[in-house]
């Protein structure tokens, strides 16, 4: 039986971008263009129709931009897209916007195609795309935000008062091991390194992981990891 292909959505208000995307993504084996918009609107629209599996979302457009597109598109219940937030601006305000409005992953502009490529297959294989140099963006924003956190996180203790809850204690020590490298941004393959244990075997604890923290993908539990003050980023 033939693999279906990979359904992607370009969102993007430049039309020149759009077909830059178009063709780069549209010649690799196994992916299919599906659909076009050129606002949020109409990307929240499309995603409802067309069924996309991937989303290529920009953040500045007329109208209802793309993290509020985010948002509404990944609130939906009838949409199962996973969303790749491009744009030409690396700020750090946009990176932790976009994962909390619910992104997969994060991407410049300026990316090489292959860089693409690789950022839509493993968004499209269920992963969250961040790396290292992403998450410690992130922490360092949510720190900024949260002078508690930003304590707990420099004395690699949990803020003060209950931060965790019943749905943390349910972890078992492997597994919160499993979550604290989750946080750091290393991928399946990088965990199984590190504790020496096989890549099955960390993808069945990451997914015992979300499923008791109710949460939504890894990017989800490396927000939750240091708004809770659970781990600090690597140095």
């Amino acid at each position: 039986m033939t693999e279906q292909p990979t359904r992607i959505l370009l969102v993007d208000d430049q039309e020149l971008l759009r077909a830059g995307f178009r063709i780069i993504l549209g010649s690799q084996p196994g992916i299919e263009i599906v659909g076009e918009a050129s606002d949020g609107a109409e990307a929240v629209a499309l995603a409802t129709t067309l069924a996309p599996d991937v989303i290529c979302m920009d953040v500045q457009m007329p109208g209802m931009d793309g993290l509020e597109a985010t948002r509404r598109i990944v609130a939906d219940p009838e949409v199962h897209a996973a969303v790749l937030i491009l744009t030409t601006f690396d700020r750090d305000d946009y990176l932790a916007e976009a994962l909390r409005a619910g992104a997969s992953g994060f991407l410049l502009k300026n990316s090489s195609p292959e860089e693409l490529v690789a950022a839509v297959s493993v968004i499209a294989g269920g992963e969250a795309l961040l790396s290292p140099a992403v998450t410690r963006r992130v922490i360092e924003g949510f720190t900024r935000q949260n002078p508690a956190v930003e304590d707990a996180v420099e004395d690699h203790t949990a803020p003060a008062g209950p931060t965790t809850g019943a749905d943390y204690d349910q972890l078992t020590e492997r597994e919160r091991e499993v979550l604290q490298l989750v946080a750091q941004g290393l991928s399946n393959q990088e965990i199984a390194t590190t504790l020496f244990v096989g890549e099955a075997t960390v993808k069945s604890h990451v997914s015992k992981v979300l499923q008791k923290l109710a949460l939504r993908d890894r990017i989800q539990a490396v927000i939750y990891t240091y708004e809770h003050g659970l781990a600090s980023p690597r140095s």
